[in-house]
């Protein structure tokens, strides 16, 4: 009974700490939230010390950071972390085995803005968040101290920051200046996988520990996770956006917000483009659609983003918005992306040419903005995963891998493609049955082979990770999966663990037992202590 009673109250703790509309809204928006673990300051300090200890005798501690400190666990079980996590990647979400303790010594000179990759994969950045990662000090970080930094609201943006510091075009961020992420120990970031950050200079005497570690979701949310007193995007005022207030995304931030919120996931249940709250969305279509030709880039972006806030309304605004794909500045690419994606099925026929496109920016935000018309635009969707050209069907698979469940009727196509001789179709395939979730079990014994033996690393950590979302139904895969526990590639052994863990039969079980024991680590063996 006690332990029932301390489970029910870690259940309690951790949905009071779930985010709130507000929070949820400034993490669609700008990439990043901030809460503090509710643990010691002394606590802190012995992570900060033992990190500080062992990376004095062995170097960087890497993936092994979790297992030489494992006090760090509790960092990420307290449930103000967990209720943030739980809330962005929902219930079911796992840590990925790739952590790395950043140190940034005394009178650095910080980093330039980057992406992290995936672990040096290419592959297609995700506007929606199934990625995370989190970032967590262990002491005190002011900002003289070289603090990680971002630029909120560039998470939805692939173009390099230092270009446009070259350009005489206004920079594409909703806040144009870097926010330090500077806090007390115990403070822990939640960005968005893709949000631009560096570590900023560190101009004190004292080394600046940042534990970063990955998230993934693993199944596609059906409704709010969070703390929400309601299901409707609330539109951003001008004054919480930046000075170039122009350069607001409404039509991808509500894309975002009601993926999350479930609504868009279903078969069943197609997205449906909602109207502005204003009320002013259908009026003056004419005016926005001649502003798309505008000079000025912020005023072509407007334009974009406020067509698609009329939905299938701007439906005669589709040939300007496709044009507009090919625009040179990515703000606008990226609301013309979106306002196709709402006006939905009349805008499918235009995108699907784009996929064939010779630039591959536009053949990007078309495949965007055909994730965001969701299940009508599978059928077209799926067919053009026959094109003759590589570039086409990678845009057509990843854009199948982003709509996720209500991709189901892809299935019989997709798995034609598990053999397909470009090995980018390859891997989205594979996500994508991973993002359909349960209903793809019909695609587990392709996903076998191409775990099984598929020479591409990332198209088997992308096979393993399906069965993981697939989850019970992959329970055929048991014995291909157990042969990956010793895969080549750390992070397909990975998966291959996530995924007999969530298939959870006696069998699953077994296999996991065998690795332990026989992958079993002793984090505290040393050299001055090896036995």
């Amino acid at each position: 009974m006690m332990q029932t009673n301390s489970h029910l109250k870690a259940a309690t703790q951790q949905a009071s700490s779930k985010l709130t509309d507000e929070q949820m809204r400034d993490f669609i928006v700008n990439g990043y939230v901030t809460v503090k673990a509710d643990l010691s300051r002394s606590f802190h300090e012995t992570i900060y010390r033992k990190t500080q200890e062992l990376t004095a005798k062995e170097g960087n501690l890497g993936n092994n950071i979790l297992p030489r400190v494992p006090e760090l666990q509790a960092v990420f079980e307290e449930p103000a972390i967990r209720g943030a996590l739980s809330s962005i990647l929902g219930e079911n979400y796992v840590m990925h085995s790739h952590r790395h303790p950043h140190q940034n010594r005394p009178h650095s000179d910080g980093q330039g803005f980057h992406k992290d990759s995936y672990w040096g994969y290419q592959k297609v950045r995700h506007h929606r968040p199934r990625w995370a990662m989190a970032f967590y000090y262990p002491q005190d970080s002011p900002e003289e101290m070289g603090p990680s930094a971002v630029l909120p609201g560039t998470q939805y943006y692939s173009t390099r920051i230092e270009e446009h510091f070259e350009s005489r075009e206004p920079r594409p961020a909703v806040n144009d200046d870097e926010l330090p992420l500077s806090g007390e120990a115990g403070t822990v970031t939640i960005i968005h996988f893709d949000l631009w950050h560096r570590a900023m200079a560190n101009r004190t005497d004292k080394t600046r520990y940042m534990m970063k570690f990955q998230f993934i979701r693993m199944d596609e949310p059906q409704e709010p996770e969070w703390n929400t007193r309601g299901l409707s995007w609330k539109s951003v005022d001008s004054h919480e956006a930046s000075d170039a207030a122009s350069l607001t995304h409404e039509g991808t931030w509500r894309h975002v917000w009601n993926w999350m919120t479930g609504e868009s996931n279903s078969p069943r249940n197609p997205q449906k483009a909602t109207q502005s709250a204003n009320g002013n969305a259908n009026r003056n279509l004419g005016q926005r659609i001649e502003a798309l030709g505008d000079n000025t880039p912020s005023v072509r972006s407007r334009a974009a983003d406020e067509l698609g806030m009329s939905g299938e309304a701007a439906a005669e605004a589709v040939p300007m918005l496709i044009q507009a794909l090919h625009d040179g500045y990515e703000p606008v690419r990226l609301n013309a992306a979106y306002a196709l994606g709402a006006i939905g099925e009349p805008a499918v026929p235009k995108l699907i040419e784009m996929l064939n496109d010779k630039n591959a920016p536009t053949r990007r935000m078309a495949a965007y903005a055909l994730a965001a018309v969701g299940a009508p635009a599978v059928p077209a969707v799926s067919e053009a995963l026959g094109h003759a050209e590589d570039t086409t069907r990678i845009e057509a698979a990843y854009a199948l891998a982003q709509i996720g469940s209500a991709a189901e009727p892809a299935i019989p196509t997709l798995i034609t493609c598990s053999k397909d001789p470009c090995v980018e179709v390859r891997r989205y395939s594979a996500e994508a049955f991973g993002s359909i979730g349960e209903s793809a079990a019909p695609a587990v014994p392709v996903l076998i082979d191409m775990l099984a033996h598929d020479e591409d690393a990332q198209t088997r950590f992308e096979s393993a990770l399906a069965l993981a979302q697939i989850g019970p139904a992959s329970r055929d895969a048991i014995p291909v999966l157990a042969t990956s526990l010793t895969d080549e590639n750390r992070y397909v052994r990975d998966n291959a663990i996530h995924a007999l863990k969530r298939i959870d039969t006696p069998e699953a079980e077994s296999a996991l037992f065998d690795y332990l024991l026989m992958a079993r680590w002793c984090p505290i063996t040393n050299h001055e202590s090896t036995f």
